[in-house]
């Protein structure tokens, strides 16, 4: 079927439908039949595969070749203990794979409901009436309307067209937009003018089609299913912790090399030298860093979407907290979008003009709000103009010829209309620019020339709404005789009688002050960038605060003109507004502010905003006006169009950052504590204070929950309060490593010491002694060094919440995950050592209420140290 080169008569009747659209009955027919209109993910790795891979990374293979040799090392030497160890080891890499592959899958699932909180939706004709259903509810021979801004949801047959216009570079790669009409096409489908295909985008004007393909049938979905997909990859901070697992992998390896090699020459056998290299390695790397991390972006996610803010990559999450600049609109984004018209200044004062457009006439037809099921759909300005006409003169018999859209260089919209018989040009847009085509004006229900008098005079008024804050727009018309010579804008507007202004009210949302506020204090500057005049943007900016002083303010005809030195010198200002902008200068003012190492957020909502929101560190698109093109090119979507809930996010984006760090020290702290028992066992020849598995029971055990609720954290107070932090910053800084290996790790490590000598000591050993593994005295010294950890590790959730602020004024039961973490590291603690399996497992056996008592002072020395450093760093700090 060669859908292009049909007649609009034939497309009907071979896909059997009509102008009124199908039936709900054929629709859910046809849905059964073609299945949903979706591209499936093809090349999808399989979850089983995604599990295999949990054995095969760096940290695996080195795990894999300990226990090999602990194996080997049994069947040549029997009765060492090593099948145990190389038992053990295996255990650590099917519980570190398992961990990894649920945390994974996890922050995946989180990711994809995110997806779904943003269904994309389209405007089918369905028993002659309009409606907007999801897109992948279409089915071949729907009905569908498309206008500027809308992506196309399905390969579609054109029947209807008024100036539209369409990006294929999704499909094509080409990036000029291709004027579309309803012609037949013997030629290429792909080539053909007639056609819409799935995943374009329109870039003006509005038509009408017939979908034709959906799904996989589309040519986007054949050539998915040639290319499969491409994989999203990993966040830079992802590879910083991969990056830094390995590093400390490898030291942890030439640690326990050069141990081995130590023990070798204090006469230590091979095996017991072997153990203690194992035993290193193992303590050293953090096994479970990587998906805690992963996860907490994905909570991260999940926080800020409960907070409007749709995050459509983990990316993201961690750029927000690096923000030091907003580029943002004004409408919708710092104002409601809630336009009213507040003020109406007409030239001519006569009550009614006969048979002539008046200032209402043109903001109701030269309008494109529609009325769909009692609702009015469009853009804000537009409604608010359509119902103050439709309240001042009603509704109108007039049939529109001809629309030439606005765009952002003529800055005004004009359509033809006939009209009392007659046929008229209707204007309306920025004031000089509509002044620009005028050369009369109406008085008195007479057109009279315009002269210079006249224009200062609407000058005047024009500056005087805009003082008031309001959005201005002019409005002018022109009898011709026929519409059938006029084919481009610039034919229509000119010599046009100018009717008068309408000023619009869009009041500051209630939030907005306060968020700039906490951006000023956060070190954020706000540039206002905005398609309205100077005056309006002024009055707002000095409204909601943005402008303290005296700001400087560029206008798009001066913008043109600057150099990019002269433009990096504007931008480099405390308070700059940029009014009567066109969206694509947004990416000039992105690209030199990114050059100036600037970490640059843009809001957008347009089709022309898609590059500019490309090239930002973060795009946010707008949820409600958005365009589904500036939706696609976004790295968040704000679901409520507020500029408040960006100031939300980036401080969401700062908290997680901050809330890796806390854990990641959390987790550090307790390898210092592992460690030391094995030096102490090769240096002075005492027993193994600490088994290889109860090491494991700690990192993939008792740990993980704790580290997770450090990861749900609140903001801190001063989180806002500090300047954005450098790209350049490393997670893992020089002050967190001493924190957690000089600071904390060495009380835990005496703790774990304490523990295991007092219990030896207890019962009379002897230093030098060594005793066996199976020996019940060494079981409860073990077993007490392992509960020192645990104690120490509880009073240190609570000292890692914070890295300045005390618990008491962050408040002791403000977070209580943690609470439900400790209760589980409490009770995990128990079974290992009082049931008799954890016993075996981890080589534990029972101790008395006693001794749990004796290590709880470690615990209070390790909270109060932290307190006392945190004051001291506070003291200094002021």
């Amino acid at each position: 079927m060669k859908i292009h080169s049909l007649t609009k008569e034939e497309v009907f009747q071979t896909l059997v439908t009509s102008e009124n659209g199908l039936t709900e009955e054929e629709a859910k027919k046809r849905f059964t039949e073609f299945g949903p209109n979706e591209i499936e993910e093809l090349g999808k790795t399989p979850l089983f595969i995604k599990f295999i891979k949990q054995f095969t990374h760096f940290l695996a293979i080195l795990l894999w070749i300990g226990a090999c040799l602990a194996i080997l090392s049994e069947s040549l030497h029997p009765g060492e203990g090593m099948l145990t160890l190389g038992l053990a080891i295996t255990g650590v890499i099917f519980i570190n794979a398992i961990f990894t592959f649920i945390q994974e899958y996890r922050a995946e699932k989180a990711v994809e409901k995110l997806k779904l909180l943003l269904p994309f939706h389209v405007k089918v004709v369905r028993e002659g009436k309009v409606k907007e259903i999801p897109a992948r509810e279409v089915v071949p021979g729907d009905l569908i309307l498309l206008s500027e801004g809308d992506k196309v949801p399905a390969d579609s047959r054109l029947i209807e067209t008024k100036f539209l216009m369409v990006n294929n570079a999704p499909l094509t790669g080409e990036s000029e937009s291709v004027p579309l009409d309803t012609s037949p096409y013997t030629g290429d489908l792909i080539q053909s003018k007639n056609i819409l295909f799935a995943g374009t985008t329109v870039v003006s004007g509005s038509g009408k089609g017939i979908v034709f393909a959906t799904g996989m049938r589309t040519e986007f979905g054949r050539i998915a299913q040639l290319t499969g997909t491409v994989s999203s990859g990993l966040s830079p901070l992802q590879k910083e912790i991969i990056k830094i697992t390995r590093v400390i992998a490898v030291l942890a390896t030439a640690t326990g090399a050069i141990f081995f090699l130590i023990g070798h020459f204090i006469g230590r056998t091979f095996w017991e030298n072997f153990l203690f290299a194992i035993g290193i390695i193992v303590a050293n790397v953090p096994e479970g860093l990587l998906p805690t991390v992963t996860l907490s972006l994905a909570m991260g996610s999940q926080r800020m979407a409960k907070r409007k803010a749709l995050i459509k990559t983990l990316t993201s999450v961690e750029t927000l907290g690096a923000v030091s600049v907003i580029c943002t609109d004004k409408t919708g984004t710092l104002t409601q979008n809630k336009m009213s018209v507040k003020r109406v200044i007409s030239l001519d004062e006569s009550k009614k003009i006969e048979n002539q457009p008046s200032i209402f006439t043109v903001a109701l037809l030269c309008n494109n709000t529609k009325e769909i099921e009692g609702d009015l759909k469009g853009d804000p300005t537009e409604i608010a103009l359509y119902k103050a006409a439709i309240d001042s003169i009603g509704h109108l018999d007039s049939e529109r010829v001809k629309e030439f859209p606005f765009d952002f260089d003529r800055k005004r919209m004009s359509t033809i209309n006939n009209l009392y018989g007659k046929n008229f040009i209707l204007t309306k847009g920025a004031p000089e620019s509509i002044l620009s085509v005028c050369s009369h004006f109406l008085i008195n229900s007479e057109i009279t020339s315009l002269d210079t008098s006249i224009r200062e005079r609407v000058s005047l008024f024009n500056h005087s709404l805009m003082d008031e804050g309001l959005r201005v727009l002019a409005f002018a018309f022109k009898e011709i005789k026929s519409s059938e010579e006029i084919i481009v804008a610039e034919d229509a507007e000119k010599d046009m009688v100018f009717l008068g202004l309408i000023g619009l009210e869009d009041p500051p949302r209630p939030e907005v002050p306060e968020a700039i506020k906490k951006c000023r204090e956060a070190g954020i500057r706000i540039i206002m960038i905005t398609g309205d005049g100077s005056r309006t943007a002024l009055a707002i900016a000095n409204e909601i605060g943005l402008v303290k002083g005296e700001p400087v303010i560029i206008e798009g005809n001066e913008f043109l003109k600057m150099s990019d030195d002269e433009l990096r010198d504007i931008l480099s200002k405390e308070e700059v507004i940029f009014s009567r902008m066109t969206p694509k200068y947004k990416l000039r003012v992105v690209n030199i502010l990114k050059e100036e190492g600037e970490r640059v957020a843009v809001t957008g909502d347009g089709v022309n905003d898609a590059p500019a929101l490309k090239r930002a560190d973060i795009g946010i698109a707008m949820g409600i006006s958005g365009t589904d093109v500036a939706k696609e090119a976004a790295d968040m979507i704000l679901l409520d169009d507020n500029f408040a809930t960006i100031v939300n996010a980036i401080e969401e984006g700062r908290t997680v950052y901050e809330n890796i760090r806390k854990f990641i020290s959390y987790i550090f702290s307790s390898n210092i504590p592992e460690i030391v028992p094995y030096l102490a066992y090769v240096l002075f020849r005492i027993p193994l204070p600490l088994t290889i598995m109860q090491i494991l029971a700690v990192d993939l055990g008792t740990d993980m929950l704790p580290a997770l609720a450090l990861g749900a954290e609140k903001p801190s107070s001063g989180i806002m309060k500090t300047p954005p932090r450098s790209p350049k910053e490393r997670l893992l800084t020089f002050p967190l490593l001493i924190r957690a290996y000089l600071f904390l790790g060495p009380i835990e490590a005496t703790a774990g010491l304490f523990g295991f000598f007092y219990v030896l000591n207890l019962y009379g050993w002897q230093w030098g002694q060594m005793l066996e593994s199976s020996n019940i005295i060494y079981l409860q010294a073990t077993t007490a060094c392992l509960t020192a950890i645990i104690v120490t590790q509880v009073a240190n959730v609570f000292a890692c919440r914070s890295f300045k602020e005390s618990i008491f004024s962050l408040g002791i039961f403000s977070n209580r995950l943690i609470f439900i973490g400790l209760t589980f590291e409490i009770l995990l603690q128990f079974f290992i050592v009082y049931h008799p399996l954890g016993n075996k497992i981890f080589s534990t056996y029972p101790i008395s209420l006693n001794i749990w008592l004796i290590l709880l002072p470690f615990a209070f020395l390790l909270f109060f140290a932290e307190e006392m450093r945190k004051l001291i760093y506070r003291k200094v700090l002021k």
